[in-house]
């Protein structure tokens, strides 16, 4: 009964309603994700020996830690949008396959980073630093993160099942449960308090995988309970070529759109290093303030998701138009919080990091050019929602490339060569962020028009 009014809920609610039920816990889910990294680089930072070093390691291994939850929550993305429209056809069969051959993709996920942070760590971080310090914290962190992303990799598809049946309270229990969990551990794991040995680095990185096998073993505890629409069994998770296939062509943008964030990072800090490497720090730092902003509308984009796709499986054209009509005006309402956020507490934030001098004016600037650009985003965000939503895998990729690559590092290389010359021009290298996120969206806008025409115009009202 309670999982048939599920299903009710996702076709008569109105949608309004039903985007903030579904996507206020989204978005307290997706801003604890962040938070992870965000704690385990205040605790750091705070170390009584090199902490200043400890937070270059873990900046290091940041961009691996990106690539671990791309693939993971854009695998889980195809999930969720495939689920959501199966159940919206009412083809319960097809949703159990998809879930099925979400854990065995997550199985695979995993295995591939075990065996990087075996064989691969060491090399990836020597491409990045001679500091032999920095080096070995930077190979411990990692590993322990790669050879133990069991939680990770099968909470990002667990996670995603849920919140594609409508159960997305229940995800963010299991994400609030994982994330408290790393609070508690760092200062212990890190400091050594309680008794625990002090494990430095190390303990950061332990602290963060049991957060996250906490969290997994919440979420599975869930889907076993509430998704009584999806089957379980070894028959489900058999591999499916046509299933995997119809996932990827969904959830490969949003992977390749996180991964970006990845490359778009090392471009810039090569870009950054020539002007000043305060400067690298400044943009760090800002970059994890950031996440937290931009992954509230992460968490909204993973309710437009569901919706507008359960409603393109029913055929239903209003709840379609109200998926998009609500989902741009709640995303808007959050990006311009974010913005106020950032602006009013961009000097509070530096001393978090203990900042000073050139570094914290290099990082106050940042904060309050570049947050003058989530407006843009979030539109370009809820865009990159709807297209997945309705099977424009391309048009999401399209808008991920233009926003995290193509208008991103030229244009900051151009400023750069300003910059060198005169540092006090420094601030320029900050508006690329408001150009790439501006053309960006322009270039969205035209996408969404074709696919509407494409998918949506055309369905009959059964409303």
């Amino acid at each position: 009964m309670e999982n048939t009014n599920k299903q009710d809920k996702m076709r008569t609610m109105p949608v309004n309603k039903l985007m903030l039920s579904m996507g206020i816990p989204m978005i307290l889910s997706m801003m604890l994700q962040a938070v992870y990294n965000i704690v385990d680089s205040a605790f750091v930072s705070n170390m009584k020996t090199n902490g200043e070093l400890a937070l270059n390691a873990l900046t290091l291994a940041f961009p691996l830690q990106i690539l671990m939850i791309a693939v993971g929550i854009g695998t889980g993305v195809g999930c969720n949008a495939l689920i959501s429209k199966s159940l919206g056809q009412n083809n319960k069969e097809k949703a159990s396959k998809v879930a099925g051959n979400g854990i065995f993709l997550a199985t695979i996920i995993y295995i591939v980073f075990l065996i990087f942070g075996l064989v691969g760590v060491e090399f990836y971080i020597d491409t990045q630093t001679d500091n032999p310090i920095i080096s070995e914290m930077a190979i411990e962190y990692s590993r322990i993160c790669c050879t133990i992303s069991f939680g990770i990799s099968f909470f990002s598809i667990f996670e995603k099942i849920l919140q594609s049946t409508g159960n997305s309270l229940y995800s963010t229990i299991a994400q609030v449960a994982g994330a408290l969990t790393n609070i508690v551990l760092d200062p212990i794991m890190i400091y050594g308090y309680l008794g625990c040995p002090e494990f430095g680095v190390k303990g950061a990185a332990y602290a963060t995988v049991i957060g996250q096998c906490v969290s997994l073993i919440l979420a599975l505890i869930f889907h076993l309970k509430v998704n009584k629409d999806i089957s379980n069994g070894f028959k489900y998770i058999k591999p499916s070529g046509m299933i995997i296939k119809q996932i990827y062509s969904i959830g490969l943008p949003a992977i390749i759109a996180q991964a970006l964030l990845s490359v778009m990072t090392y471009g810039l800090n090569i870009i950054l290093v020539t002007v000043d490497e305060a400067l690298v720090t400044a943009y760090g730092l800002y970059y994890k303030i950031q996440q937290f902003i931009l992954f509230a509308a992460f968490g909204l984009r993973d309710a437009i998701t569901p919706i507008v796709s359960f409603g393109h499986g029913m055929g239903s054209k209003k709840r379609i138009d109200d998926g998009i009509k609500y989902g741009m005006v709640y995303t808007l309402i959050i990006m311009v919080a974010g913005l106020l956020l950032v602006e009013i507490f961009a000097v509070p934030f530096s001393k978090i990091f203990g900042l000073s001098g050139v570094t914290q004016d290099y990082y106050i600037s940042a904060m309050r050019i570049i947050s003058i650009s989530f407006i843009f985003a979030g539109a370009n965000i809820a865009f990159q929602g709807i297209f997945q939503a309705l099977d424009g895998g391309m048009e999401s990729l399209i808008v991920s490339v233009c926003r995290q690559f193509i208008f991103v590092l030229p244009v900051a290389w151009a400023f750069s060569l300003i910059a060198k010359r005169s540092l006090e021009s420094s601030w320029l290298i900050w508006t690329t962020f408001i150009i790439a996120e501006l053309i960006s969206v322009i270039i969205a806008c035209f996408l969404m028009k074709r696919i509407y025409n494409k998918q949506v115009k055309s369905i009959n009202l059964i409303d």
